[in-house]
């Protein structure tokens, strides 16, 4: 009864919705499990939108990082190398920054006759400006392992679409693509467990929770402070952390099997994770 209780109160805490205040005295272990785990709404949503933009921005780098124009391959290369020669953290402090530095109350531009106000406050919020360094972040990563595969593309596949007649978009889109993917989806799904583990410096970055609607470690280390003792609270993030790679592990499979269908048993590559403990 407690702990429906605690989930009816603070269930989705995290967005808003629920209780306000939250537990001051007596804090049970359900308070706790049901707070943490509405943090973990957040840890969800910066990792599945900055995985999902920066799949797409990520294949993009990879292309111009193999092409031969110099203008085209030579600002791929410099943002991957500045992205994944520096540290998560920094990145973190270097973007709250500068989006401190926009100006609060906007940015007014004319376009075709129109004036148009942005607003730029918003940047140095959480839900927008730690997602934007996660973004950045994944695709420069993903982006490497993109450009490996691209580069392994056996050279039968595409001596094969030639014969065929295929050259161009269509030899990318029905050859090159579908065989960089299954090549380089073992790599990526390590890459993508290892975001969703990064959306937990989102709490040490300068980027504030709005309403104290933070993340799971957000709700962690506030029991930790209420309670002292950091040997509950802690303990139940790295379980929601596992459970959360549990899932993107059997997702990924999914996807892995989609990708090799067509191989023989023998010949399908199957996903060996190995979380990158450090950067």
């Amino acid at each position: 009864m407690i702990c429906a209780e605690a989930l009816h109160d603070y269930g989705l805490r995290a967005l808003g919705i629920g209780e306000r205040l939250l537990p001051q005295a007596d804090i049970t272990l359900c308070e706790q499990v049901v707070l943490i785990g509405s943090g973990m709404i957040w840890n969800v949503y910066f990792g599945i939108l900055a995985l999902f933009f920066g799949f797409f921005f990520a294949v993009a780098l990879a292309v111009a990082k193999a092409s031969p124009a110099w203008a085209i391959r030579k600002p791929a290369e410099w943002f991957i190398f500045i992205f994944r020669g520096s540290p998560l953290f920094i990145q973190f402090f270097m973007a709250y920054e500068a989006f401190v530095m926009l100006p609060r109350v906007g940015i007014e531009f004319t376009l075709m006759g129109v004036e148009i106000a942005a607003e730029t406050r918003w940047f140095a919020r959480a839900w927008l400006g730690a997602l934007i360094v996660l973004f950045l972040n994944t695709s420069a990563y993903s982006a490497e392992i993109f450009y490996g595969a691209l580069r392994n593309v056996p050279r039968g596949d595409l001596e094969a679409a030639d014969a065929y007649g295929l050259s161009g978009w269509k030899r990318f889109r029905r050859i090159t693509f579908p065989t960089t993917m299954r090549l380089a989806w073992p790599a990526y799904t390590n890459e993508a467990i290892f975001l969703f583990h990064a959306t937990a410096l989102v709490f040490f970055s300068s980027f504030p929770a709005f309403q104290q609607r933070g993340d799971a470690l957000y709700y962690a280390n506030y029991f930790a402070d209420r309670t002292f003792n950091p040997f509950v609270p802690y303990p139940i993030v790295a379980l929601y952390f596992v459970a959360l790679t549990l899932v993107i592990i059997a997702v990924f499979a999914l996807i892995n099997a989609r990708l090799n269908r067509h191989l023989p048993g023998a010949q399908r590559m199957r996903l060996r994770i190995r979380p990158q403990l450090i950067r």
